[in-house]
């Protein structure tokens, strides 16, 4: 391996351990741990909501360097068409990049769904009780399916570094 591969892996690995490890603090640490802190679901939502923009801060760029190195490392097998099909290693890539696409858009529609003006709302009050309850589950649903489909793409990227 040289030294520019050793650079690349290792830049990959840190963005997904910030990618990765920041949405399961989130919602395996501070989501269950902001329920015993708070009774007011208004006041937890806007404060996940608060550290949700804090944490997209590092999280988005590290999903862009995520994916800059994912392609840069997997280039030879994608100029090669007849090798994603015919190998093993090939047809794990396509998986991986499948599930990175399947992330990607549930991320987008998590990012959609916590709008500027849903923030506002809830601030302000204008969301009924039931309105703030569907926005929960539709807020931990998609926190939930970014996070397996995470670690099953860092499952497809060990796959991947076995040579499996």
């Amino acid at each position: 391996m040289t030294m520019e591969q050793a650079i690349i892996t290792w830049i990959h690995l840190v963005s997904a351990a910030i990618w990765v490890g920041g949405s399961l603090f989130i919602g395996a640490v501070m989501s269950p741990l902001l329920k015993t802190m708070s009774t007011s679901l208004e006041e937890r939502l806007q404060f996940m909501i608060k550290v949700g923009r804090r944490f997209n801060k590092i999280a988005i760029p590290s999903l862009i360097v995520l994916i800059g190195t994912g392609i840069y490392n997997s280039i030879a097998f994608l100029n090669k068409p007849d090798l994603l099909l015919s190998s093993s290693y090939g047809n794990f890539l396509i998986v991986k990049i499948i599930l990175v696409v399947a992330l990607i858009l549930a991320y987008a529609v998590h990012v959609r769904i916590i709008r500027k003006d849903v923030e506002e709302k809830i601030i302000s009050k204008q969301l009924s009780d039931n309105q703030i309850q569907k926005l929960r589950k539709k807020i931990i649903i998609l926190g939930e399916v970014t996070i397996v489909l995470s670690v099953a793409i860092l499952f497809m990227a060990a796959l991947l570094d076995a040579g499996a």
